[in-house]
């Protein structure tokens, strides 16, 4: 793959520093982690190695990738691992794709309460799931699903939402059968964003009460309990956004959405258009122009000054530890968990499908063999040389160096 002209790392090279300087004091370890990990993405800071060419000798110096969940380098390597092990546990059913977002009013507070916070979002939309599809009126079923955290909006800015994939149906409460939806239908959207919203506030005023959620700067008033639930008051009437996609159309289609959700990062590098000493460009969706007949989205072009655009990267730095990818009900692991086979015994039991749907995964060798490394003439590629951190590379080439930094 090429490397784009323009790279998040570059950014970080040009201006971190001074960003540091000005920051001193107000960023988290997590931030500087973050930033000192893209910036030695690839470089020779983190060491590598030397691969030589069996046919021509041609020499090849590859540098090692920092492996920060936040690095826009090295998400696909990871999702593509990810994708490979979920493709096991895919059910020959229908998926739909359900988004729970936050209002505007508590993203603020999510923002200075990142691990509770997401961590209720996480909760509230899982339970609301399984909730309502439990309800004998709607579904009568249990319910499995995959949460994935998202942080942001196409503009940087900070918009907490959940995306979730649920299997069209669930097993029932005995556990001697697969309950389908009904076609191209999943749940009621209001009944959902209700219960939603009644859920969340709820958790949130409970973890307040316990104590767990700190508040600064404009929010500092509601540490108490009283102007906490003043700013809250009218939340409880107003619409939550609660959003749910047609299904899928198979097994096939749903890895091929989920690879483009698991691992991403706020920006990836494709994105970004200009850099100086005074703006950064990049390309985001302005929602404001949709077309009103197709609802197509126009891309359009936003500049910032280096310092925002760095702290709008850093605000979704998630806190140590956290996962942002979360199994549920019948798709979570665990001694007690129901085993896939018996599920997709049941489905087809219920709901014949053709062999098609469900695609088997690979072989074991298959799915975890990587691929030999190919020089431009065909050759195979033997690594020769492991560099070292920070450490420079000596060995005097066998034929034109051509370096591999993608």
């Amino acid at each position: 793959m090429s490397r784009p002209p323009l790279e998040v790392a570059d950014i970080f090279r040009a201006h971190g520093p001074a960003y540091r300087r000005a920051q001193a004091g107000h960023l988290s370890l997590g931030q500087l982690k973050a930033m000192s990990a893209i910036e030695a993405c690839r470089t020779a800071e983190l060491g590598g190695h030397v691969a030589r060419c069996d046919d021509c000798q041609r020499l090849a110096v590859s540098y090692n990738s920092c492996r920060n969940r936040h690095c826009p380098k090295c998400q696909g390597s990871a999702a593509r691992v990810w994708l490979a092990e979920r493709q096991a546990d895919l059910l020959p059913a229908p998926y739909f794709h359900v988004v729970f977002t936050l209002p505007a009013q508590l993203a603020a507070i999510a923002f200075q309460n990142k691990a509770v916070v997401y961590d209720l979002l996480f909760k509230a939309a899982a339970q609301t799931l399984q909730t309502i599809a439990a309800d004998p009126k709607r579904l009568g079923a249990r319910l499995g699903l995959i949460a994935v955290l998202h942080t942001w909006g196409s503009a940087l800015t900070h918009h907490p939402h959940v995306h979730c994939i649920v299997p069209g149906g669930g097993l029932s409460p005995d556990g001697e059968r697969w309950i389908a939806c009904r076609k191209g239908f999943f749940l009621p959207v209001r009944v959902l964003s209700r219960f939603f919203r009644r859920l969340f506030l709820e958790k949130l005023t409970d973890a307040h009460a316990r104590g767990r959620l700190s508040f600064f700067g404009d929010l500092t008033s509601l540490a108490a309990p009283e102007a906490l639930a003043t700013y809250l008051a009218p939340l409880r009437r107003a619409e939550w956004c609660v959003y749910a996609k047609p299904p899928f159309g198979g097994p096939a289609a749903v890895l091929a959405y989920l690879s483009r959700y698991t691992h991403r990062v706020s920006i990836s590098s494709s994105r970004l258009v200009t850099m100086d000493d005074q703006t950064v460009g990049f390309r985001w969706k302005d929602y404001r122009r949709a077309d009103p007949a197709t609802g197509a989205v126009k891309m359009a072009t936003m500049a910032l000054s280096p310092a925002e655009f760095i702290r709008r990267f850093l605000i979704h730095v998630l806190p140590s530890g956290f996962h942002r990818i979360r199994h549920y009900g019948l798709l979570a692991k665990g001694p007690n968990a129901v085993p896939l086979e018996n599920l997709r015994a049941l489905i087809l039991k219920q709901t014949p499908q053709p062999a098609a749907v469900h695609e088997d995964p690979a072989e074991p060798n298959e799915s975890k063999a990587a691929p030999a490394r190919a020089c431009p003439c065909g050759g195979a590629v033997r690594i020769i040389e492991v560099i070292g951190r920070g450490g420079a590379w000596r060995a005097r080439p066998l034929a034109p160096l051509w370096c591999d930094s993608s």
